[in-house]
């Protein structure tokens, strides 16, 4: 059997004041507060969208 691998993503920075496509990337990504992590499959989309809000998250 295989393991779907998984990504770990901090919200670390938060989004007030960034353009409005990155706020809508930040809540697709399933992040609310400054701190909270959600653990997301590893998908070229998913990696798309953090590499889009790269100064906003960190990767675990």
């Amino acid at each position: 059997m295989t393991t779907a691998q998984t990504l770990k993503v901090q919200l670390v920075r938060s989004p007030i004041g960034t353009r409005e496509s990155h706020r809508a990337t930040v809540r697709g990504l399933g992040l609310r507060k400054i701190g909270s992590v959600s653990e997301l499959q590893d998908s070229p989309a998913v990696r798309g969208m953090i590499n889009k809000i790269s100064y906003l998250v960190k990767v675990l």
